[in-house]
């Protein structure tokens, strides 16, 4: 029968009763025998995710002292312990059956080597979980919010007369039969692959490259450092070659693996020519002239990724160059960037200061303003949107018609929408390459509301003032946001009108200080005698 959302059964096999031992809040079989001779097993086969757990892995592509189940850590390291801090590693304490990674030290091996076993460890509970057909039946998760983004899922999901959780339960079976488990990635969060993390070479304290640094979500990279070759064995050095930066695999909530999206070849003398075919994986090889061809001197990752925060591709575009046995190191260039599914990138308005004729940015994306239309009707152009261009200053506008049968406080705030957009910023980038993480390189955004006395104020006009300086210095200044303010002016209505004119505009103010050429200091000689320097006259 049916109870609480849940279908509880009478009994089973002879001998074996199944017990209700759920509330209406989790729904689950529970079972006092935790194995059925002479059938197949009802758990979920195991699989590698409480591999995963490493409670004592706290440094990031570093391994970990006696940590036996950090993934950084090599066959090197594993000589080098003594114990394993934490032995054994085991999935919900609630489930029937649950996975276990055992972990320990083989001391008389020579060198002491790591001992890894997964097992299938059985609760010892009679009143465990056998299986979960609810998935938020053993964590707290918080109600979604309703927005103008999400409100027609909810309303699908939630707006009939009744609703079912099959969904949820399908979901939690795929779960159950996938051998990893990924959530979706957050800022800054080391991107996880299959061999570890996606690694961006990058200089140490010197210019020689390091391959342990991981790249972020979300964070654009840019990095260069030199490399030691041997032009002889160059094809024996892994990092020279394609096939080392393609072969990782992006571990989401599934595989994503690097494709290559160009080959660029550079010659000795710097030219440089794209080449028509991508398929062939090219390696570095020797060349009878002492020279060393195909070898990687760039490598550029573009990933895409969901509004989810789930990376759905990943590419990468490659620079080959040659080099002679004259050269005994190379310098690489690597990047990396993302762009949003279903998105155009947004060029930088400038690489530090803005650039005039590009967009203002923030952290939407760009700063717009309403775009005028043919018909110039307010309550028919929706969301037309013009991005606003740094150093042009703009105006546009559209008529408002008012009936006697309008409702103006209703209107009031349709029009402001309208003017503002629908997601208006309330910071903007001070430079053209503002990054996100940097707090102090956005500007917030100042309102000022002025209005008339009177009933039915609506707002007439939204007009942007942008302020800027000429920052660094005087050879190359950069242009800098200092500050934008936003001014909404309300009028009040009046009924013999039947068309208002609203307008919005945006305008850029230079306000910087005349440029003062200005010097450095002269060096001081600071000179010191040994204090018997004058000896014996003093």
């Amino acid at each position: 029968m049916l109870r609480g959302g849940c279908l509880v059964t009478a009994a089973a096999e002879p001998g074996r009763p199944w017990r209700r031992c759920c509330s209406s809040a989790l729904c689950c079989c529970c079972s006092r025998s935790r194995s059925r001779p002479g059938g197949p097993s009802r758990s979920p086969a195991p699989s590698p995710r409480v591999a995963k757990l490493c409670v004592c892995n706290l440094l990031v592509a570093q391994c970990d002292i006696n940590c036996c189940c950090d993934p950084d850590c090599s066959a090197a390291d594993f000589s080098l312990f003594t114990t394993c801090s934490v032995p054994i590693v085991t999935g919900d304490s609630q489930l029937c059956s649950r996975e276990a990674a055992i972990y320990s030290i083989d001391v008389t091996a020579h060198p002491p080597e790591r001992i890894f076993k997964l097992i299938d460890q059985l609760n010892p509970n009679i009143f465990c979980i056998q299986i979960v057909n609810y998935k938020q039946a053993l964590s707290f998760i918080p109600p979604e919010t309703p927005t103008a983004q999400n409100f027609d899922h909810l309303l699908e999901q939630f707006g009939g007369a009744a609703f079912s959780a099959e969904s949820d339960i399908l979901s939690t079976e795929l779960d159950a039969q996938s051998p990893f488990f990924y959530s979706n990635e957050t800022y800054g969060v080391p991107i996880q692959t299959a061999d570890a993390f996606l690694r961006l070479p990058s200089p140490t304290v010197s210019s020689q490259c390091s391959d342990a640094n991981p790249a972020g979500f979300l964070v654009n990279q840019a990095t260069k450092c030199s490399r030691m070759i041997n032009t002889e064995s160059c094809g024996a050095i892994q990092e020279l070659g394609m096939l080392f930066y393609t072969s990782s695999q992006i571990l989401v909530a599934s595989i994503v693996n690097i494709t290559v999206q160009s080959i660029t070849f550079q010659s000795l003398n710097g030219t440089r020519t794209l080449l028509n075919s991508t398929d062939a994986m090219l390696f570095p090889m020797f060349l009878e002239v002492n020279m060393c061809t195909n070898i990687v001197i760039g490598a550029s990752y573009l990933l895409t990724y969901k509004d989810t925060g789930e990376i759905t591709e990943a590419a990468v575009s490659f620079v080959l160059g040659i080099i002679n046995s004259t050269v005994l190191s190379v310098q690489q260039s690597f990047e990396i960037s993302f762009t949003q599914l279903n998105t155009k990138p947004i060029p930088l308005s400038g690489n530090p200061g803005y650039s005039v004729g590009y967009p203002s940015t923030n952290e939407y994306g760009q700063l717009t303003i309403l775009r005028s239309t043919s018909n110039q009707d307010c309550l028919a152009i929706g969301g037309a949107r013009t991005p606003v261009l740094f150093g042009y200053n703009m105006i546009s506008g559209c008529k408002l018609r008012i009936t006697a049968n309008t409702e103006y406080q209703f209107l009031a705030q349709t029009v402001l929408n309208v003017l503002k957009g629908q997601s208006f910023p309330e910071y903007v980038a001070s430079f053209g390459n503002s990054q996100p993480q940097d707090v102090l390189d956005w500007v917030p955004i100042t309102y000022i509301h002025s209005s008339e006395h009177g009933p039915w104020q609506l707002p007439i006009s939204f007009e942007i003032e942008v302020k800027w300086t000429k920052y660094g210095s005087l050879i190359n200044p950069q242009a800098k946001i200092i500050s934008v303010t936003a001014s909404i002016t309300s009028s009040p209505v009046r009924r013999s009108k039947n068309t208002l004119q609203i307008t919005s505009s945006v305008t850029f103010i230079d306000v910087s200080a005349p440029a003062e050429p200005g010097y450095k200091a002269q060096p001081t000689i600071e000179a010191k005698l040994p204090f018997d320097f004058f000896f014996p006259f003093v």
